[in-house]
């Protein structure tokens, strides 16, 4: 099995540098590669479709053409706008993300319908129409790749578990953030469930040695020891 990060990702607003109320910066999810046997799965394909083929053609040499699964770990536009690039790859959500968030698009876009708002229904139309051809992931996507949910984000937030030789790599998605809610031991403010959302980062610390965080680079988990990987 290889990973690699291909796009480190960024918060609009860091709240742990000060920047609690005022979105700075566009945010973006950190996008990630795994391979492993006939397997390409591309995780949260957050930049614009342009920057993100220039990223993965500078970081692998996997093709676009080559990406078999896309994976989301949360189902939110911020975390997919690249997803219509991988035509041929197969879409998937972890389940209970998929129908939390169909649900939620398709009341607010029966909304928009009903205010008259015909430019807001056709946007949450699209939205919709996208995450219909998302499929739940199954448990396990390939060999060692397993889904590992870590609900609170969002109420269906999933990871993913790389089973390596020497070490477990979780793919966390906003459940850690950034290196320094993993540091300090936060989560972010704006979840869906903030109680939720502390109990999944605690089982990420929990069962994982390296940690790749929603909005940051690949990071070691602060309570193993270097000796031990």
């Amino acid at each position: 099995m290889d990973y690699r990060v291909i796009s480190i990702g960024t918060l609009a607003a860091h709240p742990l540098w000060g920047e609690e109320h005022v979105e700075v910066r566009t945010g973006h999810a950190t996008t990630t590669l795994v391979s492993t046997g006939s397997a390409n799965i591309l995780v949260d394909p957050s930049l614009p479709p342009a920057a993100l083929l220039a990223r993965l053609g500078e970081r692998s040499p996997v093709r676009a053409d080559q990406v078999t699964h896309v994976f989301l770990t949360t189902a939110g536009r911020e975390h997919r706008r690249a997803l219509a690039v991988f035509e041929n790859a197969r879409w998937l959500v972890a389940e209970s993300e998929l129908t939390w968030a169909k649900a939620d698009l398709a009341a607010q876009h029966e909304e928009a319908v009903a205010g008259g708002d015909a430019e807001l229904a056709g946007f949450l139309g699209n939205d919709l129409a996208i995450l219909r051809r998302c499929r739940p992931a199954p448990d396990r996507l390939a060999d060692g790749v397993d889904l590992f949910p870590l609900p609170g984000v969002t109420p269906g937030c999933c990871g993913l578990l790389l089973s390596q030789p020497r070490a477990t790599v979780l793919i966390c998605g906003d459940a850690v953030a950034t290196r320094e809610h993993l540091e300090q031991g936060k989560v972010l403010p704006t979840c869906h469930n903030i109680e939720q959302a502390q109990e999944s980062f605690a089982e990420a610390i929990e069962i994982a040695d390296l940690l790749i965080p929603g909005r940051d680079n690949v990071s070691l988990n602060p309570l193993r020891q270097p000796h031990t990987l």
